[in-house]
């Protein structure tokens, strides 16, 4: 199975390596991962020990060939490789306040890879294998699944490489975060083509709601992962947000942020949900348009 995704800007189909590839077809493609490796990376006694080993000191020394491999372009950081303290303090590193325009419309949360659904049950035709994704079991509310049961859904998946701080998609006031205990399987296509809802059902993940003024309620959901140690708030809820304005940030590892918007007041870009239609996904920054 290649990664393949679809490079917005220039509409090109780039095909990605992953950091740990061969790993991830042994824990989602080979009978033997699964039994043996997949019960262990899943635990959190493995993301938290791995979080810690990041935080040391003496993990500097693997920034310079992170960013040299993965063409990281450091330019756009707000500091140069040598100043980071940790390879978890420049793994969520910040930007420069110019290196991620705010666009018109309603924009992504962060960088990565998107898939977009323009209603929720468009998610069973594409990923078929496994147990049926329901809302209520998402979100850990019956209530609120209620609710949203017509929306339309978007998933960020950001990689390793990509920026790991994620910002409000549109204007608002922010609920407090309600926090759903969970495993950390890889959010990796290899793990979510075997499985997507056991990936987004039974990770670690947290949701709050960004209530605006002419788009309706936009549940916002960072979702854990394999060697991400921990989610980070960095807003203040109920207190009203500018769209591009700071919500978090996720440590070392490979993460996502699910988005439900209601499907009558915010109109996904075509081209998104044409690529996903196809199977791929499309490559976006945060702060660019990715519906109105």
């Amino acid at each position: 199975m290649k990664i393949k995704f679809i490079d917005r800007k220039t509409g090109k189909i780039i095909t990605e390596t992953p950091p740990g590839e061969g790993y991830l077809k042994l824990l989602y493609n080979n009978p033997f991962g699964k039994m043996a490796l997949l019960p262990l990376v899943k635990r959190k006694f493995l993301s938290s020990w791995y979080g810690k080993l990041m935080n040391k000191p003496s993990s500097i020394n693997k920034i310079n060939s992170f960013v040299r491999e993965l063409q990281i372009d450091m330019n756009e950081a707000e500091r140069p490789s040598e100043d980071y303290i940790s390879f978890n303090d420049f793994f969520y590193r910040k930007l420069k306040s110019d290196a991620r325009p705010i666009e018109e419309g309603f924009v992504s949360p962060g960088d990565g890879k998107m898939l977009a659904f323009k209603n929720i049950s468009d998610i069973h035709n594409f990923f078929i294998k496994g147990r049926k994704f329901t809302l209520e079991e998402f979100l850990g509310n019956k209530e609120l699944a209620t609710k949203h049961k017509d929306d339309s859904l978007i998933i960020l998946r950001l990689a390793p490489n990509d920026y790991h701080r994620y910002h409000f998609p549109y204007d608002g006031t922010p609920s407090e975060v309600t926090k759903i205990k969970g495993r950390y399987f890889s959010v990796s296509p290899y793990a979510l083509a075997a499985n997507f809802t056991k990936v987004f059902c039974e990770n670690k993940r947290e949701y709050c709601t960004l209530k605006t003024h002419d788009k309706g309620d936009i549940i916002i959901a960072p979702v854990g992962a394999t060697m991400v140690g921990s989610i980070i708030e960095t807003y203040t809820p109920n207190t009203e947000v500018k769209k591009g304005d700071e919500m978090g940030y996720f440590a070392f590892g490979g993460s996502t942020i699910v988005l439900l918007v209601n499907s009558s007041k915010i109109t996904i870009d075509e081209d998104i949900l044409t690529n996903t239609k196809n199977r791929m996904e499309t490559f976006v920054k945060m702060g660019e348009r990715i519906g109105n």
